[in-house]
């Protein structure tokens, strides 16, 4: 950023060889550059920047032209349409602080555009001839929250006074703007290289994190092989005593008549005593499939776990300060592929200190219908991926239950109660993964009436097994085939599947 010396040495410069030129072409390449490309006769072309990065924040002359955006900001299209055509009138210092007026004036009138440099909060602004504020290249709400459009210019607080300091002292009056450049130059690729280096460091740790995470799963999952033989054994035993056992008992306690002990099996009360036989060997051979594809998987998981950590180990041992060595790093196809998922590179106006965008909200249709928002759903995401869709009211259950939920996706609802209505997004799968389900009963319960009971039962069933009875008032629908999930809260489990709500389960 140029010291008061260097804009006001900067301004002069510009008054020198532009006073009299006729603005012909605007380009805005960057949310934080504005070109205007300007023609003097007698004088040739001339490419006048106006700079609020807050690092490189300056005036300048450039050799050439940056390119152009595909379609022109609306900064730019402002410019275009109030000094467009217009001559440099002058460039002055306004208040004697770091504030460069370049004086338009054409046939829209007399503007000024005004070059502020605050730091973070540089900005580029357009005033009218009253001084009012006709527009800015950032948004006021990030440099000057005191202004606001088509409202008078008030100049900041100032500033106490610095000593004299212009870097470029030595430098000519032909060379001042090339040694600026050289310097702006230098002072972006720094920051490029600093922002880089801390970009690769945060992708490899989330992706260790990552890696870790998913072997800790995947060895979870593989140790369901130690439940399969018990299950079974469970089976067995209540095969044998199957015509003993009373529909509706929620459990039995049968002799092992291999041990000698007694063993106390749950039931599902809503199923038959076949059904939960049939049940417990289901449940077995999906141990037995997750154990199996997850030894499968761990063994990837690891080598993959390997892999980062040795490139987090190399870009340790990087030479300090070479751009060359990071820039070849960061350009590998693994830790490219780190970068894009856990560390992007920010925009331009991220990197002025700009708050990113907020992510667009989700669009929920029926048809070419736009559902209005109070019946969209509730959106939150498993610890395992799976998205959990909760209703917000009688109306909008009905549309999740029988419009919006598809194929294998699963209903939740807390069993006797009112309350919403949860679906469980499968992707397609027949065989969720366990902590889906318990987070999925987790939020049945908690948007119901009975949201503080420590224990519940949570009727789960495939949603084509959900219907709507003609004439039934909003919110009741009839379930059948469906089975009883006994839940005991984990107020842990609640809270961290409530932090994973989207923007639009947050309304």
């Amino acid at each position: 950023m140029l010291t008061l010396a260097e804009l006001t040495r900067a301004a002069a410069l510009v008054d020198r060889a532009l006073a009299g030129a006729r603005v012909e072409r605007v380009t805005e390449p960057d949310p934080l550059r504005v070109v205007l490309s300007l023609h003097a006769p007698g004088r040739g072309d001339a490419h006048l920047l106006v700079c609020c990065d807050p690092a490189t924040a300056r005036l300048a002359l450039l050799a050439t032209r940056p390119p152009a955006p595909p379609s022109p900001p609306a900064f730019a299209q402002l410019l275009r349409a109030r000094i467009g055509g217009a001559r440099l009138a002058a460039a002055r210092i306004v208040d004697d602080d770091r504030q460069a007026a370049l004086r338009f004036e054409g046939e829209a009138g007399a503007f000024d555009l005004l070059l502020s440099l605050l730091g973070p909060r540089s900005n580029a602004y357009l005033l009218d001839a009253d001084a009012r504020v006709v527009g800015a290249l950032r948004p006021l709400g990030e440099t000057r929250r005191d202004l606001a459009l088509g409202q008078p210019w008030r100049s900041p607080p100032p500033r106490p006074p610095a000593a004299p300091s212009d870097r470029f002292a030595a430098v000519p009056d032909d060379g001042f703007f090339a040694a600026l450049e050289a310097v702006a130059a230098e002072r972006a690729a720094s920051g490029e290289q600093d922002s880089l280096a801390r970009r690769v460091e945060r992708a490899l740790r989330k992706g260790q994190q990552a890696a870790e995470k998913k072997l800790a799963l995947l060895r979870g999952d593989a140790a369901a092989a130690d439940e399969v033989a018990a299950l079974r054994a469970r089976g067995e035993l209540l095969k044998s005593a199957l015509a003993t056992i009373q529909r509706g008992a929620r459990s039995v306690t049968l002799r092992d008549f291999t041990s000698g002990e007694e063993v106390a099996i749950e039931l599902d009360p809503a199923l038959s005593p076949r059904q939960n036989l049939d049940a417990l060997f289901a449940r077995a051979r999906k141990a037995e499939k997750r154990a199996a594809r997850a030894l499968v998987e761990s063994g990837e998981a690891e080598a993959r776990l390997e892999t980062v950590s040795a490139l987090a180990a190399e870009f340790a041992a990087l030479p300090e300060g070479d751009a060359a060595a990071l820039a070849a790093f960061a350009e590998r196809l693994e830790v490219a592929r780190l970068l894009a998922r856990f560390a992007a590179a920010p925009s331009a106006a991220q990197a002025a200190g700009a708050k990113p965008e907020a992510p667009a909200r989700r669009v929920w249709r029926l048809g070419k219908t736009e559902l209005p928002a109070r019946l969209a759903p509730r959106v939150y995401t498993s610890t395992t991926g799976l998205e959990i869709w909760v209703g917000r009211s009688d109306e909008g259950n009905d549309l999740l239950s029988t419009r919006l939920a598809r194929g294998n996706d699963l209903f939740f609802h807390l069993e006797a109660s009112p309350g919403s209505h949860v679906v469980l997004r499968t992707e397609g799968r027949s065989d969720p993964p366990a902590d889906a389900m318990l987070e999925a009963a987790e939020l049945a319960v908690h948007f119901s009436k009975h949201r503080k009971v420590t224990e519940a039962y949570v009727t789960v069933a495939p949603i084509k097994n959900v219907s709507k009875p003609r004439g039934a008032k909003p919110g009741l629908v009839y379930v059948t085939g469906g089975r009883s999930l006994r839940l005991r809260r984990d107020p842990a489990r609640l809270q961290r599947v409530l932090a994973s709500a989207s923007d639009d389960a947050k309304g």
